[in-house]
């Protein structure tokens, strides 16, 4: 059983209201907990307990995990102040406090992101020690030779003399490629093909683990992680 919260916090945690709007609400009689008007914003009830504001049932969990379809020319930041952000594109009903996202795409690259506010899990997903596969589609300016595939399965080393674990290369036909990493390095798939000879003209990540990005979503848009899909990801930081 989750650990009984403030009534005031439960409604804040989802996002949609800030915690003085949550109390006046609550003061109000527009929530109720498994069918009663509770009016105290100090009482502390089970978070799994049916709630509802307005007659409309509001879901409540510890963390939230957004799933985003990244466009081009967004920083992947909490804040900035010159250039929106990938937090700028979440819907005000799925913001928190502490809300991030799990590693970063370059400004002009696209695809799947994920946010959260569970840092342990965005800091498993991150560690080296777990080598989650992060995979990219690149449109390249050339044709992946089985020579480019061989040393990227070696361990490229890059022009200024980073070394790079084993990654695969696959090409896709002219112009085309799929690279899978396990490690996040500056500009890492674009630096690795550029020295190979094979300049990125685009790039876009499909999946970050067990994580797909979902091909209904649309460029910009973001939505929550559905219960298998968090259960996914939980599981494979603890192999």
């Amino acid at each position: 059983m989750e650990k009984a919260l403030r009534l005031d916090k439960l409604l804040a945690d989802t996002g949609r209201w800030s915690r003085k709007e949550a109390r006046a609400l609550i003061r109000q009689g527009r929530l109720t907990v498994d069918g009663a008007v509770l009016r105290q914003p100090e009482l502390r009830v089970d978070p799994t307990a049916a709630l509802a504001v307005d007659g409309e049932p509001i879901c409540w969990s510890r963390y939230v995990y957004l799933m985003m379809n990244k466009p081009a020319g967004v920083l992947t930041a909490t804040e900035d102040r010159h250039a929106p952000t990938v937090l700028d594109l979440v819907p005000e009903a799925l913001r928190r406090p502490g809300l991030s996202p799990v590693g970063r795409l370059d400004k002009d690259t696209t695809g799947l992101l994920l946010l959260t506010d569970d840092g342990a899990l965005n800091h498993a997903l991150l560690s080296l020690k777990r080598h989650v596969d992060k995979v990219y589609l690149a449109h390249i300016d050339g044709t992946v030779s089985q020579g480019d595939v061989d040393i990227f399965r070696t361990g490229l080393t890059l022009e200024d003399g980073t070394a790079c674990l084993s990654a695969e290369l696959e090409g896709l036909g002219p112009g085309l490629c799929r690279v899978t990493l396990r490690e996040g390095k500056f500009h890492q798939v674009k630096r690795m093909l550029a020295c190979r000879g094979l300049p990125v003209q685009s790039l876009q990540r499909v999946s970050m683990g067990p994580l797909v990005l979902d091909e209904t979503l649309p460029e910009g848009a973001a939505r929550p992680l559905k219960s298998e899909e968090v259960t996914a990801l939980v599981a494979c930081t603890e192999r």
